[in-house]
Formats: structure tokens, sequence, C-alpha cells
């Protein structure tokens, strides 16, 4: 019985200690195994390298690892390509060929030439340089992938950056409170979830952030707060774990979408509905307005829907998420800002794209157990960060 109770006090002692190093004890116990996450690599000699994993099972490739001889073998029909992790020579059908570039593994991902294989499993690439993306197409079989350029991303790195800052603009400056996070980082899992598990709910971001086991969270969609009854409509889509949480056919503002890789994109929301038919979204809601397309403000409210006429003059609490060029996540508060001082604080922070997310007295930004900025209400929905 002794030894039982000694055993449950250090259990508890463990505990205590994981709680003072400001992670959720729950969250760091009983996280689940890290995402994986796929991404095209480029690099510094400009050499592209895909993921071994990711053939398996796309557009009837199949593979096998022999560990024994560090061999990999990938089957396309009548095609059989054979390599090795470190080696020049490689294999087509059985007949040699001398690699420039060699598989190599990091991080427990394996990562094979993308120029040995494109061709004899006669894959076409299409690069996007503004998304940072690769479409890999075979006849109307298609997937994109981001691309990672200069160096991998260790598991062992901070994926997850606080800080406070001040820019100028204009005249003014504004002290923001902002969380940078590495969107491919092993480690990292971003969600969207409801107040409450439910449309119509609200909820505290703090409870709705730990409820999650987040150790990130802001506010999302505009939601009708101020309504009397229970039922408190989020406006806009809200998409979660593939799966359409909330509708709004015909919406046509912008909105924040990203897959399974955790490849993340800004849309118009007239082009929403084509693109979660093609079974690509994993996540993703809607607020608006745009505030940055490819780095340069681009305020178009009348044509996302807006009517407010001080949709452009009116100051107060703001929230918005950005996306940089190397696959950051950008998400920022700021006090007394209008629509197009926030665009050109989102510039300023490093954002390639930004739009707006609700703000006045549901703008909160929550990072590792407390507010960065405190919301003045309780929200509808939340974008989180977890950390597995």
């Amino acid at each position: 019985m002794k030894k039982h109770v000694s055993q449950l006090l250090l259990v508890i002692a463990v505990l205590i200690i994981l709680s003072s190093t400001g992670y959720s004890p729950i969250s760091s116990v009983f996280a689940a195994a890290p995402t994986v996450k796929n991404a095209v690599f480029v690099d510094k000699d400009n050499h592209s390298f895909i993921p071994f994993r990711f053939l398996n099972g796309y557009t009837g490739i199949t593979t096998d690892w022999n560990a024994a001889e560090k061999r990999m073998d990938i089957f396309k029909k009548d095609v059989k390509l054979t390599l090795y992790l470190g080696k020049a020579t490689a294999y087509i059908n059985d007949k040699p060929v001398t690699l420039e570039e060699l598989a190599f593994s990091d991080n427990g991902t394996t990562y094979v030439p993308l120029s040995f294989i494109s061709e004899p499993l006669g894959l076409q690439l299409e690069w996007n340089t503004v998304a940072s993306s690769i479409n890999l197409k075979n006849g109307e079989d298609s997937a994109t992938l981001p691309v990672l350029a200069g160096s991998l991303i260790s598991q062992d790195s901070q994926p997850i950056v606080s800080s406070k800052k001040t820019y100028k603009v204009g005249s003014r400056s504004f002290s923001v409170q902002m969380v940078t996070i590495s969107l491919l980082h092993p480690k990292v899992k971003l969600d969207v979830v409801l107040a409450g598990n439910t449309v119509g709910k609200v909820e505290e971001l703090s409870s709705l952030a730990k409820r999650n086991n987040a150790i990130v969270a802001i506010n999302g969609t505009f939601f009708d707060a101020y309504t009397k009854a229970s039922y408190k409509a989020p406006y806009g889509y809200i998409v979660s774990g593939g799966k359409m949480l909330k509708n709004s056919s015909g919406d046509r503002r912008a909105m924040f979408t990203y897959d399974k890789n955790h490849l993340a994109a800004l849309i118009p929301g007239l082009d929403f509905t084509n693109k979660f038919a093609a079974d690509t979204i994993e996540g993703g809601l809607q607020a608006g307005p745009r505030l940055l397309v490819n780095g340069k403000v681009a305020l178009d409210v009348k044509g996302e829907g807006f009517k407010d006429p001080k949709i452009l003059t009116g100051g107060g609490a703001r929230s918005a998420l950005g996306l940089t060029r190397d696959h950051k996540l950008i998400l920022l508060t700021s006090n007394g800002a209008t629509i197009p001082q926030l665009a050109e604080i989102m510039k300023q922070a490093g954002a390639f794209q930004a739009m707006n997310l609700d703000g006045g007295a549901s703008s909160g930004l929550y990072y590792n157990g407390k507010y960065l900025t405190t919301p003045g209400r309780q929200i509808s929905n939340a974008i989180v960060i977890k950390y597995q």
C-alpha cells in the first residue's frame, strides 16, 4: 500500500513540475504522436527531394523499403526504380544510372531526388513560387505539397514564438501582441474549434483553448454576439477535420484554409465550394476583409460583400492572421487600428498574405496558459495550435 501511495505522490510531483514549465500537464503527458506532414525540400543548391513515404499509394505507385540494405524500390505498372540511401548508383528497370542528388534521411523522414523519379513515373511538376508549393500531376490525378527551401526543420527547434512589438503606421504607433507558428514543424497541429463543440454556442477563449489542449488560440469568425437568444449564429464557412461544420453558400468574404500538410492559403469565399469538393481542405474559417495579397495591401471590402460604411474608417480592437512565404502563420492582435492600418501592420510584421478576423470585444489571443490579449466577451469559434 505504501509503495502505491509513493508512486502516486511521484506522479503528482511530476505533473506539478510540468505545469510550472508553462505547458499544460494534460497536453504534455497525453499528447498524440506528431502529425506527419509531407513537403518537398529544396536545398541550397536548388536540388529537390520528396518524402519517400508520400509516394506509396499516390497515383498507382507502390514502394518497398529494405532496412538491412537501406534500399528503396518504387513500382508503377511496368516501371521499377531502385535507389539506396547515400549512394550515387540507382536503377531504372534494373539498368544502372548515376544520381547527381543522393537519397537521405533526416528527422525520421527519408527523401528521394525528385529529378530521378518524376520522368520514369510520369509525373508533371508545376511550381508555384507565390504559394511556395508544387503540384504533381499524372493524368487526372494531382497533389499539391508545400515547398520547404534552404534547410529542413529540426524537431528540436522552437516552432512557436511569442512577441510584443510596436509598428508605426503614418503618424501613429501601434503596440501589438503576436504569435508566430512554423506550420511545417512536425510537432505542430493546426485546428479550428467550436465553442462547446457546437455551432451557435459561445465560450471563453481560454476555456476553449484548454479544453482542446491548445498552446495558442485566437478568435475566429464573426458571429451574432448581441442576440439575447441562446443560439448565437456564426457567420461564414467553418471547416475542421475535413468536415463542414458551418455552411455559408454564396458568401464572398475572404477565407483561411489549410490541408493535411498544413499548406495554408487565403482564398475568396466564392472559390471555397469547388476547393472543398476536391477534398483537399482539412480546415478553415471565413472572416475578412482580405488585408494583403502577395505582400501588398489589397482591400476590396465591397467586393467581399461588406456593407458597413465605416468598415474602413472605424478603429477598434483587431485580430488578424497572416501567412509568410516560408509557411509560418502569424496571429496578431492590436488596439485602436482601422482596417487599412491593420493591413500595414501585418505587412510590417512580415506577412505575405493576411486577413482580418472578428474584432472588437471578440479580439483575443491566448498563449501558453494565459492571455496576451483578453477578450471582452465569450466567442463562437477559434483557430488553435496544439504542440504534440
